[in-house]
């Protein structure tokens, strides 16, 4: 065969690579509103900077008429390329080629771009569109997924790992995404479950559909599992782009330096009018989140789950900072099993990153009940202890209103090792809010009043006098410092600034055990 005829050959067999299962499946995949797997890593990346890797690779399965489905790719695009000039690598299962299924090949080329990833020090993005194992291949579909998902672990707090979910994601598929750091869903066209409608409903008599059981909504909502609900799979993409913006390449790199267009300096008149008066009043955390944050700009992280607590990340001075707040608008902010789940993981994603930590602290306690005590709460209440004192970024916390009990502790406290706190003067700092401590206190001395209700409304004047207030604890040395909320900018980033050298190691050891 002549050069030429071989050069024709080889763009030929590429062609025959990028239709994957044919025009005619493209065009399903369409019509259903999805993209295909290479339009879908096209929309992500730079122009022109995608490189694919092991495009010939195919399945080595001969069973089951595996070999009349050969397809070059084997239904999973890999490769490289940048995302705003980062580099990143990617794998984006092909739905078109064999339902996008897991084989032995497939997975190979998966884990290996993951191997380049960690070597390269750079975030890996996982697209999934998959029918799941391939039930041809057997315990080589099986293998394969193990060894991803031993990847996904090893790489944990090394490189960032995003899963995006853009069809179906069922049974054994679902851990890698678990294992991952964010997960991404698209509103009508991601599902993840480990059992579809049809086994539930066999096995248990449940009746389900898809969307109910494991759509974007449920998983962004109800589940926890996924971090982020997008429209459609370009919303999804721009999002996906954001996050990255936020975070180091790995654990060894700072997050990107952005100029600060924002006045460090910028005083908040408006922050010292937004604690009400009522102590049981709500309002909105986020306004106090944005008004410190570089520009206002916010971007939240588990937005539907646990709305109790809010996590994400924004900038002060152009650097990166996570941000970690209770919500007194949902639950007056309370702690809970999932919140305390939502904020510890998110603590320690920016820990394993070298993302400071900076919180809003305005909580009444742990939820009381029976179903949160039988749900674990200790259990769960103590992840959210153990994240904070185990992380070794730098850690600022502002206490706005109410820091009642052990859930004062969990906050971010001093005693957790927290390097700044600041207290505003409506900070209420205390063992529990006036009502209760003072119901306990004097119990004795109120059933024994002539006039037992305004007794009792005397003693929680008299308690919050001298308890509910930040003074107390300022002047043992847990609060730092009373700041006029308007400056909370500029003391946080002067903070941020001072901290920036913070050196400190925790004793040598494998690993500690969190209370999962």
């Amino acid at each position: 065969m002549a050069t030429m005829d071989k050069i024709n050959d080889l763009y030929a067999r590429k062609q025959k690579a990028e239709l994957g299962g044919g025009e005619e499946r493209i065009e399903k995949q369409h019509a259903s509103g999805k993209k295909t797997a290479r339009e879908r890593i096209q929309m992500l990346m730079d122009p022109n900077s995608f490189v694919e890797i092991d495009a010939f690779v195919e399945t080595r399965s001969i069973e089951f008429g595996m070999q009349k489905k050969k397809i070059p790719g084997d239904g999973v695009v890999t490769g490289y390329g940048t995302v705003n000039g980062r580099l990143v690598f990617v794998s984006s299962q092909d739905f078109t080629v064999i339902g996008g299924s897991l084989g032995e090949m497939h997975a190979a080329k998966i884990t290996k771009v993951m191997d380049m990833a960690m070597k390269m020090g750079a975030p890996f993005i996982s697209i999934n569109d998959s029918g799941g194992a391939r039930i041809e291949e057997g315990i080589d579909a099986l293998k394969g997924f193990g060894e991803i998902f031993y990847r996904n672990t090893i790489a944990s707090g090394v490189i960032p790992q995003i899963s995006v979910i853009m069809g179906p994601c069922a049974g054994g598929a679902v851990y890698s995404p678990a294992i991952t750091d964010f997960v991404f869903m698209v509103e009508k066209t991601s599902q993840m479950f480990i059992t579809g409608p049809q086994v539930i409903k066999a096995v248990t008599g449940e009746d389900v559909t898809f969307e109910e059981l494991g759509g974007a909504a449920t998983h962004s909502t109800v589940s926890g599992v996924a971090h982020f609900k997008c429209a459609s799979e370009e919303d999804c993409i721009r999002d996906i782009k954001r996050l990255l913006s936020f975070l180091p390449d790995n654990n060894l790199s700072d997050s990107e330096l952005y100029d600060c267009t924002d006045d460090l300096n910028r005083i908040s008149e408006e922050l010292n009018g937004i604690i009400p008066d009522e102590p049981n009043k709500p309002y909105d955390m986020k306004k106090i989140i944005t008004t410190v944050l570089d520009n206002y700009d916010f971007f939240e992280v588990h937005e539907g789950f646990a709305k109790n607590i809010i996590v994400g990340f924004g900038r002060i001075n152009g650097r990166t900072v996570g941000i970690v707040a209770n919500q007194p608008q949902v639950n007056a902010g309370v702690l809970d099993v999932d919140s305390s789940d939502k904020a510890a993981r998110f603590v320690r994603f920016c820990d394993a990153f070298n993302i400071p930590l900076v919180t809003f602290t305005d909580v009444p306690g742990y939820l009381p009940g029976v179903g949160q005590e039988h749900t674990g709460i200790i259990r769960h209440g103590a992840k959210l202890l153990y994240a904070f004192s185990e992380a070794t970024v730098p850690k600022i916390n502002v206490i706005v209103r109410k820091a009642y009990g052990g859930a004062y502790i969990a906050m971010n406290s001093k005693h957790l090792g927290a390097d700044i706190v600041f207290a505003w003067p409506s900070a209420e700092i205390a063992v529990m809010g006036p009502d209760g401590a003072a119901n306990i206190i004097f119990r004795k001395d109120i059933a024994n009043s002539d006039n037992p209700i305004a007794f009792r409304e005397e003693k929680i004047r008299e308690y919050r006098e001298k308890f509910s207030n930040p003074y107390v604890a300022a002047s043992r040395g847990y609060v730092d410092d009373v700041i006029e909320p308007a400056t909370t900018r500029i003391r946080v980033a002067g903070a941020l600034e001072m901290l920036t050298s913070k050196r400190e190691t925790r004793p040598s050891k494998k690993h500690g055990n969190i209370p999962l």
